[in-house]
């Protein structure tokens, strides 16, 4: 592992001009706001060795790295998921990556649904804390001392400043924030009414398929954490209306104005 993550690291840095100081995981629909970066540079994953491909809607497959709001962002313009067949050394490869090059903040952004009845499509909801539920754990294995220890603690793995920091941005610019616990299943398939039953008793607010593995390994490292779920529906049995992959995409092209934004102006401040 620690070969594959020299070889693409060494690979990415090649490209470079610049030294990255922030991280972006852009979720499904949201990476429109790669498109905000200037001075870029696009590296597409499959040129990267041992990198694996996105295959989802709504992923472009590629890092663009350049300067935004006055910050050297690296933004994932497109995450791989548990659910394409890659496994959890595969998925979290990115933020490994990443931490090579000297990133210490990473802001990770999903499309999730909404389980607490508060919330509406559109909402923005700052991940105060998650549930693991994938059935997996990217830390399983031989650890790597040089990334962090055995038994990382996990007590605070969303950044309390950057949550205070992502609210305040939202209040000043009037932009739906809520916030909560998100839970991350395996997918595909989205969940029955009653498993949403079960995990709202749990006390989780948003639910998706993403994010947890990629926030276990960058608090592992020590890196400074903020996770942002757009709600782009409600979950099973909330409504009365099937789930379907073409409302999260049609959501979130709608709230990308607010998205850029929000995400602009904690870069801003950071």
């Amino acid at each position: 592992m620690i070969h594959k993550i020299n070889e693409a690291s060494d690979y990415i840095k090649s490209k470079l001009d610049i030294k990255p100081d922030v991280g972006l995981i852009l979720g499904s629909g949201l990476g429109v706001l790669a498109e905000e970066i200037t001075n870029r540079t696009v590296i597409k994953y499959e040129d990267i060795p041992n990198f694996p491909v996105s295959t989802v809607e709504g992923h472009a497959g590629q890092f663009v790295v350049g300067h935004l709001q006055d910050k050297k962002v690296m933004a994932m313009q497109g995450r791989f998921h548990f659910y394409e067949g890659y496994d959890m050394e595969e998925i979290v490869l990115p933020v490994r990556v990443m931490y090579k090059l000297g990133i210490e903040n990473l802001l990770v952004t999903n499309a999730a649904g909404g389980i607490n009845r508060n919330f509406d499509p559109g909402n923005f909801m700052i991940i105060q804390d998650h549930i693991n539920l994938m059935g997996d754990n990217p830390l399983k294995g031989e650890n790597i001392e040089e990334f962090g220890p055995r038994f990382p603690d996990m007590s605070e793995v969303y950044n309390e400043e950057l949550r205070e920091l992502a609210e305040k941005i939202a209040v000043e610019n009037k932009i739906n924030i809520v916030k909560g616990n998100y839970v991350a299943l395996s997918g595909p398939s989205y969940e029955t009414p009653a498993e949403i039953r079960h995990l709202r008793t749990a006390g989780a607010d948003a639910v998706g398929m993403s994010t947890v593995p990629e926030t276990i390994t960058a608090n592992h490292m020590g890196m400074n954490i903020l996770g942002i779920s757009c709600i782009t529906n409600m979950a099973a049995g909330v409504l009365p209306q099937p789930l379907d992959h073409k409302e999260v995409v049609e959501i979130a092209e709608k709230v990308k104005p607010e998205f850029s934004t929000l995400i602009k102006g904690i870069l801003k401040e950071m």
